[in-house]
């Protein structure tokens, strides 16, 4: 089991129940999933770059990352309907946790000038969204080896019902929130 999997078992869920009063454990806010994608419209011109992309994100969260195709053409954009514009993952179960923990307690203090992530990221049903402008701040990254450097999306989905609930669950997980001066 993973450390921040039994941490949460052992100390997030019976607080979060004792602070909100929920009847039954199944109440209790939990993290469902988690979405890593990368847009990636230039690869429209170089193959290289979208295989390049799938690697960094393979390695990064342990899982095939999947290539995303356009769904409509666009023509001020030069993209065509089912041409390769980003790269997603949908982690689950063990992966999550393992990435969760790697994500907070080594990738975002390693951002420069990092001061905490922002608490009002959360989009009214409980999930959060952070953006990450460039994939060097996970270690399993080599600065020699990649071609761009490239942002990704990262979107922690919950079952909370509630902004108030998602973010008291990732604050006692262990998410940096900046402190209101």
């Amino acid at each position: 089991m993973t450390r921040l999997k039994k941490k949460y078992q052992e100390e997030v869920a019976p607080a979060l129940m004792k602070k909100f009063g929920y009847k039954s454990p199944m109440q209790i806010p939990r993290i469902e999933k988690i979405v890593i994608n990368v847009g990636c419209g230039d690869t429209k011109d170089n193959a290289k770059a979208l295989d390049s992309v799938v690697n960094d994100i393979t390695t990064i969260t342990g899982q095939k990352a999947v290539v995303t195709k356009a769904k409509k053409s666009v023509a001020n954009f030069k993209l065509r309907e089912g041409m390769s514009v980003g790269v997603k993952v949908t982690l689950r179960q063990d992966r999550m946790w393992d990435f969760l923990d790697k994500f907070l307690n080594i990738a975002l203090p390693r951002v420069r000038d990092f001061r905490g992530i922002n608490p009002n990221s959360f989009d009214g049903r409980g999930n959060y969204a952070i953006g990450i402008k460039e994939q060097l701040i996970f270690p399993e990254i080599e600065y020699d080896k990649i071609d761009k450097i490239r942002g990704m999306n990262i979107v922690i989905c919950t079952t909370a019902k509630t902004d108030e609930e998602a973010r008291e669950l990732l604050s006692l997980i262990g998410a940096p929130f900046v402190q209101n001066q």
